[in-house]
């Protein structure tokens, strides 16, 4: 499905899939929980799911004859920390706007974690006082066009890279990548579980898993606490991006599975629920899960399975898309662990 678009390679091929056994008995061994592990795809800076996305905007961003990639995220964005990541890599200059999207109580919170290491990279960070949205910002747009005014050639790389046009792109090549594994491994899974927020990797899922009309069994666990606009946009990415792969089939608001109450209390701010669904995996799996987005996504993983929301005997697949490095920036709401 990818055959005609660009890809500059950022990762390290297929991720492991790994089947989570001391997890699925803990929750009564009625189905079988396996993790892919985006966050070990790439040994750039920890890696991540953003990573499949750049591999794709990458060669758009060259052809340009850029200079300067400009991004914008929260204080401890994962996806800002990649494009710094990659800015050095390909030898570009960054810059990178990072708004106040959580309200933190770690006096160091801007001084750890992601942006520690967007500013190891070299990447210009610019804290800006606002809240969260998953929409275009406008101090996105200031930052582009002062680049422009000081003589740079900037490219523009979105939140999360997800409303760029080839945005969409990296989690379809995730699906095909899945099928692939899933005839080495003799198996299907009846389940594939998400974080969402901005919305491309769900998106990109749900275009790619169309191919085997199993685009609405991929289930969006959403992390935004905006979920009507946070839907919109998955399904505004995946019908442009079934649109530039020539699915050949439409994608409607039904295949779009996005569950809303594992969100609480907002974006970025863990429930005490999603603190012991990150203890619970680590201690059981070894697996560290961060507060803003793959706790929420495990969290509701693991009270779906309690509620048996998946039938008997599935094979579920949670895909674990990386941002360890965040849960620094929580470490006064971990400090006991």
């Amino acid at each position: 499905m990818l055959e005609k678009f660009k890809r500059h390679p950022l990762t390290l091929g297929p991720t492991p899939i790994e089947k989570l056994d001391r997890l699925g008995q803990h929750l009564g061994g009625k189905v079988e929980i396996y993790a892919k592990r985006e966050d070990c795809n790439s040994g750039l800076a920890f890696g991540g799911n953003k990573l499949r996305k750049l591999e794709y905007i990458i060669p758009d961003a060259i052809a340009s004859k850029a200079d300067t990639l400009v991004s914008i995220g929260g204080v401890q964005s994962n996806h800002t920390r990649m494009v710094a990541a990659v800015a050095a890599k390909i030898g570009m200059k960054c810059l990178l706007v990072q708004e106040s999207w959580v309200p933190h109580e770690d006096a160091v919170y801007d001084r750890v974690g992601n942006i520690l290491l967007s500013r190891i990279m070299g990447a210009e960070v610019r804290l800006v006082e606002e809240g969260f949205d998953i929409g275009i910002r406008r101090s996105w747009k200031q930052a582009f066009d002062e680049v422009k005014a000081r003589g740079g050639r900037p490219y523009a790389i979105p939140a999360g890279a997800s409303v760029h046009k080839y945005g969409g792109l990296g989690y379809v090549g995730f699906a095909e990548e899945v099928r692939a594994q899933e005839k080495q491994l003799g198996l299907a899974f009846d389940y594939i579980v998400v974080c969402t927020v901005t919305g491309s990797t769900h998106a990109g899922m749900v275009v790619g898993f169309a191919k085997d009309r199993r685009q609405r069994k991929v289930v969006g666990i959403d992390a935004s606490a905006t979920p009507a606009q946070t839907k919109a946009q998955v399904l505004n990415i995946a019908q442009h991006t079934a649109q530039l792969v020539d699915l050949g089939a439409e994608i409607v608001e039904d295949d779009v599975v996005l569950l809303e109450e594992y969100a609480y209390p907002r974006y970025g701010i863990p429930s005490e629920e999603t603190k012991e669904a990150i203890r619970l995996c680590a201690r059981l799996e070894g697996i560290i899960t961060d507060p803003v987005y793959e706790g929420k996504s495990m969290q509701g993983l693991i009270d779906l399975v309690q509620k048996g929301f998946f039938p008997e005997g599935s094979r579920i697949l949670y895909a674990h898309l990386g941002g360890a490095p965040a849960i620094n920036g929580y470490s006064y709401t971990f400090r006991n662990g």
